[in-house]
């Protein structure tokens, strides 16, 4: 079945959105935050620290709101545990915004950071007027699985790249009947992907390519990016013009993804 590579829904939510959301990691500027609303794109993750981000969604959210999905949330036991009310209610008055989009529980390492009183609190949230959906930020891939396939969280934000394809065996074959919204991230593997690994002697893929592998598969809806600037911000969006990778570039990029992995093993 073909898919449109450019636009994708994410869970519940209604928005149509381009699938290429926004982070402010790098600290990229005000402007590259409007340039990048300017390019359609529409999902901005917010980390609630990110001073850049907020100042230009305080400007960008009053003019269409209903255009822009918000993802935020509360961070987990590792760096230090957060009330998910009280954080809902902080990032509220930080966007000066009635209502969040999406709002996660941000950083689930392991099945047991992730308590059944944790998933009430983020599921009472489903109750509240001011969070349109939930979801969870999660590295332990099969926990994760089971999470989509009990229907628990509108939307998983998951890990997946050319060097970490787990999400193709341990997550997506379980996203049927409830299917979450798939947020992915790190499609550079942290700028990993751009470099040769020792020994390689092929091409290395530049960050459009990467992006595009990530989107060529139909089950991520959104993949989060984060440039240094609106130079990389462009690149990234204007990459997608060139839509899915063809079967034997995805093989390649695979080659490439599992060479890179080897050399750090450790590194799940």
């Amino acid at each position: 079945m073909r898919f449109d590579f450019h636009y994708a829904r994410l869970g519940k939510l209604p928005n149509r959105l381009f699938r290429l959301g926004l982070s402010a990691s790098y600290r990229p500027g005000r402007e590259t935050v409007f340039r990048a609303a300017d390019l359609g794109v529409n999902l901005f993750f917010l980390f609630g620290f990110d001073g850049q981000m907020i100042s230009a969604l305080r400007d960008l959210l009053p003019r269409e709101r209903e255009r822009y999905v918000v993802a935020t949330g509360a961070y987990n036991y590792v760096w230090g545990r957060q009330n998910f009310r009280r954080t809902l209610e902080k990032r509220l008055r930080q966007l000066r915004t009635d209502y969040l989009d999406l709002f996660l529980f941000l950083g689930v390492m392991q099945p047991e950071q992730f308590a059944p009183r944790d998933l009430e609190a983020l599921q009472a949230l489903r109750e509240d007027s001011r969070v349109r959906a939930v979801g969870c930020s999660i590295h332990h891939r099969r926990y994760a699985g089971q999470l989509a396939a009990a229907g628990a969280v509108d939307v998983l934000m998951v890990r997946y790249n050319a060097a970490h394809r787990g999400a193709e065996e341990e997550i997506f074959p379980f996203l049927e009947p409830h299917r979450p919204g798939i947020l992915s991230y790190t499609a550079t593997r942290w700028t990993a992907l751009l470099r040769p690994p020792k020994g390689w002697t092929g091409p290395v893929p530049d960050a459009g390519l990467l992006y595009r592998f990530v989107l060529s598969n139909p089950h991520v809806d959104v993949c989060l990016t984060a440039p240094r600037s609106t130079r990389e911000l462009e690149e990234n969006v204007r990459a997608l013009e060139r839509g899915p990778l063809d079967a034997e570039e995805i093989s390649r990029l695979r080659a490439f993804g599992d060479a890179v992995h080897a050399q750090r093993k450790w590194f799940l």
